[in-house]
């Protein structure tokens, strides 16, 4: 009885949320997911199912567009008696039931699923899944850790997977997990441009969180200051970096994931968008016998970029050229690269002197 009051109380405090008592139980952890699902589901005498355990007919699933999938938060399944079976968490919409009816011309049969179930498995469904794996540091040589089998029975890992495959399948530069007010949101930069991708449910928040931060190796006990690492990891066939970056706000940490995907194409500098009177300049600069080109600009502007444009065009057997980076972003054939770690004293400072003795 105190839990339940406690609930209410919380549900009142929280009602800016706009949550259902059930979800408030489950961010307390007065309750499971899967206990508050199967309660509403007898009381609004609908079957209960787990999709982990439901063999989904992809031909059902093909009977809606994506976004009308992705609008009413309902997943065809498979087919009954001449009826579509449609996941749902809310199955007492009676109005997303009415309207999917009318575009597929079916009966619709709602059963009850699980808010992060249902989150996974659409984006399952609607996206080819990847297989994410872990790189550690000292066998990123032969990057062949598996991590995705604990993924089964934790939602977080699942969803950590499925945000990191997606984005490097959507050739993303920046992923943006971001608590807000009444929810969670993910979106994706791609060609410097920002989109919503999902809205997972908002209690995996923490849960997500601390994934990432143990992939990236930060302390998941610190959630006050800002925090920075970074992973290796082999999404499919293709090696990527990711550097992970924390920022306490006032619904949450917001995490901010960086992906350098080490097999995506070097540029020439003529890919670099330059005017061509300009790139016969700035070719013949960089071919100087001596002097210092700066290159600066905002996150996400294209320093990286450009200068590893310049050093594939200077990387040739006559030169021999040294980088001190912070990070390597791109592994360079020919070109000696000097990674910055500080706890093991190389800083750009003891490079510098290193590289000049």
């Amino acid at each position: 009885m105190e839990q339940l009051e406690m609930a209410l109380k919380k549900q009142e405090e929280w009602r800016d949320r706009n949550l259902k008592l059930g979800q408030v139980l489950v961010e307390l952890g007065f309750a499971t997911e899967t206990a508050v699902a199967r309660a509403v589901a007898a009381q609004a005498g609908v079957p209960f199912i787990s999709l982990e355990e439901y063999p989904i007919d992809e031909s059902a699933a093909r009977l809606l567009e994506p976004e009308v999938i992705r609008r009413y938060q309902a997943l065809p399944i498979g087919f009954e008696d001449g009826a579509l079976l449609v996941a749902m968490a809310q199955p007492r919409n009676v109005i997303a039931i009415e309207d999917l009816r009318l575009l597929t011309g079916m009966e619709i049969r709602p059963v009850l699923v699980t808010d992060t179930e249902l989150t996974l498995h659409i984006e399952r469904v609607l996206r080819p899944q990847l297989d994410v794996q872990d790189v550690p540091e000292e066998e990123e040589a032969e990057p062949d850790i598996l991590v995705t089998q604990e993924a089964e029975d934790k939602p977080a890992v699942r969803l950590a997977n499925l945000i990191i495959g997606q984005a490097v399948q959507s050739q993303a530069s920046d992923v943006h997990i971001e608590p807000l007010e009444r929810g969670l949101r993910v979106r994706f930069r791609i060609d410097g441009v920002l989109h919503e991708v999902m809205h997972p449910p908002r209690h995996l928040h923490p849960s997500l969180v601390s994934r990432i931060k143990v992939m990236a190796n930060m302390d998941i006990a610190e959630r006050r200051v800002p925090q920075d690492g970074r992973a290796t990891l082999k999404v499919n066939d293709r090696v990527v970096d990711i550097r992970v970056a924390t920022l306490p706000t006032a619904y949450g940490e917001k995490v901010t994931l960086r992906i350098l995907d080490r097999q995506a194409k070097l540029l020439t500098l003529e890919d670099l968008g330059f005017p061509e009177d300009r790139v016969g300049r700035f070719r013949e600069v960089i071919h100087l016998p001596y002097g210092m080109i700066l290159v600066t600009g905002p996150t996400g502007s294209g320093k990286s970029t450009t200068l590893y444009a310049i050093l594939n065009a200077l990387n040739q057997a006559d030169k021999h050229i040294i980088t001190i980076e912070d990070p390597v972003e791109r592994r360079l054939d020919g070109v000696n690269q000097i990674q910055v770690n500080v706890q093991a004293g190389v800083t750009f400072a003891t490079g510098l002197r290193a590289i000049l003795r």
